[in-house]
């Protein structure tokens, strides 16, 4: 660990509340040797623009050793880098560049599943016997060959997969060649902790857990229930997707979860400043689980769930109805919020944002309680790219196209110079196609255009940084009055009234009782009309101060 690292982890181990998280998907963040995949290299040669933004963190989405059938998230070798990203020397250099320009380093666990090419997997699937012989869930057919039970793959069909080997079935909650782990047994546990251990002890100052609620299957393997058609929705799994079928009550979020996160707090404990934050997949009862597991000291530091991730448009009495239920069910917890993610079409897109909208929704997310995480992209406006079929890498996007089409269109490369070759992003032949749209708001254009967006986040960014009812504060008075959504963020001697119109009609709306100063001019913020009221325009936010 390099000394700044070192000082970093002795000096605020609660950074991460209300910290801004910016998640770097590396294939496509930038491509230093021109093979057209992004790589580290490539991550430390932008960190200034990534400073310059005003974040706290970066999150590096699976870096790791690869067969990549599903692009990184599945994993052969967890202490290593992946030769595509470059190797474990450049991540040491990724990390002192982050720390040497103020910036904290998350990195993408994912420890419900590995690669079939795992060498822990080969050895598991040679025999029933043997030392890693329960390292996966394997269980034997039904009498008549089918599998064990009803689970269904995230990615479509059956969760279980026949191996000849052992003439047995073994679980994957996702692709075929992403075999689950054996979370029940303590070998594996302590193998996991293992890794953990090995990239805090490289200075990295927490873990992005993919699937955290995935970890455990029910060990009596029992069928999941039907989900009757009023309970479905397409939160977590496009609505053409079978797994909304099911109510997940045995597959995963099994109560056996909290004693292994228990046991890496106990961990992360040793490190002052590491932090967790858990990705919760489950359209029922995500917020539950974000709750729960982040309430008190002994599991993980935030969590987030799904719910302003869906398709559903973000309205205000949407945002109003999950702050309610946070409030009910996560009172104690930490949530951190997201509009976009590698995993779902890119929110400017998915709720039809006009760039007033696109300004407003940057202002809200970071008035959120809690943390937020923006995604590589969003600060520049980009929409979804369109994505032929023939270049689709996305196997979840092949499945179910044209209805879905997969996570492709939010992971197309990063736009840097709008004449350069591939946007600045390549020499070489991309991944996947660069959109001529989103080269035209290419970073080096949106820098000399004082209107654009770009700047926008970053005046929303150090807003929130001055602010500690922001970054800190808990909130009340969460209501949808029409179109406009409003709540009090109060930390200490501050109290701030925020208001978003999220509407394109103007709409007049009252300040609460007490003397306040409207402030937040730069991000869009209404002043306080003559009649003491809020005359808020299209798409206006106000923001304002209690004063004593």
């Amino acid at each position: 660990m390099s000394d700044f690292a070192q000082t970093a982890t002795e000096t605020d181990k609660d950074w991460w509340r209300g910290c801004t998280i910016y998640q770097i998907y590396p294939r496509s963040f930038q491509d230093s040797n021109d093979d057209g995949i992004g790589d580290l290299i490539g991550i430390v040669e932008r960190m200034p623009y990534i400073a310059s933004l005003g974040v706290d963190a970066i999150w590096i989405s699976p870096f790791f050793t690869s067969p990549m059938k599903d692009f990184g998230y599945d994993v052969s070798d967890y202490c290593d880098v992946d030769p595509i990203f470059g190797t474990l020397a450049d991540f040491d250099m990724l990390i002192d560049a982050a720390h040497g320009h103020g910036l904290k380093v998350i990195i993408d666990l994912v420890l419900s599943h590995t690669s079939d090419q795992h060498p822990w997997f080969q050895k598991s699937r040679v025999s029933r016997e043997g030392p890693m012989a329960d390292w996966y869930v394997w269980s034997d057919a039904k009498p008549d060959g089918t599998p064990p039970n009803n689970w269904l793959s995230f990615f479509g069909g059956s969760a279980w997969h026949w191996d000849p080997r052992r003439e047995q079935y073994y679980l994957h909650n996702f692709l075929a060649s992403q075999p689950d782990l054996n979370l029940h047994s303590e070998a594996v546990q302590s193998a996991l902790l293992g890794v953990t251990r090995f990239w805090l002890d490289r200075g990295v100052d927490g873990f992005r857990l993919d699937t955290v609620n995935f970890y455990f299957a029910d060990k009596e393997l029992r069928d999941n229930p039907a989900l009757p058609p009023e309970g479905r929705n397409a939160i977590h799994a496009p609505r053409v997707n079978p797994y909304n079928y099911q109510e997940h009550l045995y597959s995963k979020n099994r109560p056996e979860n909290f004693e292994f996160l228990r046991r890496m707090r106990v961990l992360l404990d040793e490190y002052p400043a590491a932090t967790t934050l858990g990705e919760v997949g489950d359209a029922q009862h995500g917020l539950e689980l974000l709750g729960q597991y982040t309430s008190g000291d002994d599991y993980l530091h935030m969590c987030y769930a799904f719910e302003f991730l869906a398709q559903e448009p973000l309205t205000a009495a949407r945002i109003a109805e999950v702050l309610y239920k946070v409030h009910q069910v996560a009172n104690d917890g930490w949530a951190a919020w997201a509009f976009s993610n590698h995993d779902v079409m890119r929110h400017t897109s998915r709720w039809e944002l006009s760039p007033a909208a696109q300004r407003l929704y940057a202002t809200l997310l970071l008035c959120l309680p809690g943390s937020a995480c923006l995604y590589q992209g969003e600060e520049l406006g980009l929409e979804e790219a369109d994505v032929p079929f023939e270049d689709i890498q996305d196997p979840y996007g092949v499945e179910f196209w044209p209805e879905y089409k997969g996570r492709d269109g939010a992971r197309t490369p990063m736009v840097w110079e709008t004449h350069e070759r591939n946007a600045g992003f390549s020499e070489g032949e991309p991944w996947l196609p660069i959109s001529h749209e989103h080269a035209r708001r290419a970073v080096d254009v949106q820098e000399h255009e004082p209107g654009a967006i770009l700047h926008h986040y970053r005046r929303a960014l150090a807003f929130r940084k001055k602010h500690p009812a922001l970054v800190l504060g808990m909130q009340d008075g969460v209501y949808a009055f029409g179109d406009v959504l409003h709540f009090r963020c109060v930390h200490d001697e501050e109290t701030l009234f925020c208001a978003f119109n999220m509407s394109d009609t103007p709409s007049v709306h009252a300040l609460p009782g007490g003397d306040w100063e409207t402030i937040g001019q730069g991000v869009g913020g209404a002043n306080k009309s003559p009649d003491g009221r809020l005359h808020m325009g299209p798409w206006q936010v106000c923001i304002a101060r209690l004063i004593d």
